[in-house]
C-alpha cells in the first residue's frame, strides 16, 4: 500500500500513530513538557493553602529556604501572607499558560494529521482499481475518510496529552503522598487492586451484554 506520489507520506508510517506523529515530534515535544507544567501546576495548587494554614494560622515555624524570600517582601504574618498570594497567582499563570501551549500545540498537530492522512488517503483510493470499487460500497469508503480520521484526530488533541497529563498528575500526587506519610499511603493504595478488578469485571460484563 505505498505511495509514491510526490508530497504524500508513506501509507505504511500513516497506519500506525507513532508514524503520524513523527515528523511533528518537535511541537509534541513542547506540548508534552507543557502536559508536565500543567500537571505540576496541578499538584502545587494546595500549597499556598498549607502555608496559611501551618504558618498562619497555627503559626509554626517557617524551614529555612522560605525565611530569605519572606524577607525580601517584609517581616510578620503579612508578608507570610503576601507569600501565599503571590504563589497562587503564579502557580495560576503557570498552569494557564501550560494548558493553553498544550491545547494549542495538539490542536495544531491534530489538524496537520487528518490533513497528511486525509492526503494519504485520497492518493491510495485513486491508485485503487476499479474491480476494488466495484466491491466496496462507496458510504464505507467516505467513512474512512471522514469519520475514522476524525475519530483520529480527535485522540490526537484530547486523548493522547490528556492520557500524559493525568498520569503524571497521579503519579505526582502518590510521591508527595509517599513523602508526606508512606505508611497512610500504602493503606490507601491497598484498595486499588480491588478497585481495578471490579472495573474490570463489569467492563468485561457490559462489553458481552452490547455484542448481544
Amino acid at each position: 500500500m505505498a505511495v509514491t506520489t510526490p508530497g504524500a507520506p508513506r501509507a505504511a508510517n500513516a497506519l500506525s500513530i507513532l508514524g503520524l506523529l513523527r515528523p511533528h515530534w518537535g511541537a509534541m515535544s513542547v506540548a508534552l513538557g507543557a502536559a508536565g507544567g500543567e500537571a505540576a501546576a496541578a499538584l502545587l495548587e494546595p500549597w499556598p493553602l498549607k502555608i496559611v494554614l501551618d504558618y498562619l494560622l497555627q503559626a509554626r515555624s517557617l524551614p529555612g529556604w522560605m525565611m530569605p524570600v519572606i524577607g525580601r517582601i517584609g517581616d510578620g504574618k503579612l508578608a507570610v501572607l503576601n507569600v501565599a498570594v503571590i504563589s497562587v497567582a503564579v502557580i495560576a499563570v503557570a498552569g494557564a499558560v501550560s494548558g493553553y501551549l498544550n491545547t494549542y500545540l495538539t490542536t495544531n498537530v491534530g489538524q496537520r494529521v487528518m490533513h497528511d492522512l486525509r492526503r494519504t488517503l485520497y492518493h491510495h483510493i485513486h491508485r485503487l482499481s476499479l474491480a476494488e470499487h466495484d466491491d466496496r460500497r462507496t458510504g464505507d469508503l467516505i467513512s474512512r475518510v471522514t469519520s475514522d480520521i476524525d475519530s483520529i484526530q480527535d485522540f490526537v488533541t484530547s486523548a493522547l496529552l490528556g492520557i500524559v497529563t493525568n498520569v503524571l498528575t497521579l503519579v505526582g500526587i502518590i510521591g508527595v503522598m509517599l513523602y508526606l506519610n508512606w505508611r497512610f499511603t500504602l493503606i490507601s493504595l491497598s484498595i486499588a487492586p480491588v478497585l481495578f478488578l471490579v472495573v474490570y469485571v463489569f467492563t468485561r460484563r457490559s462489553r458481552r451484554r452490547r455484542a448481544t
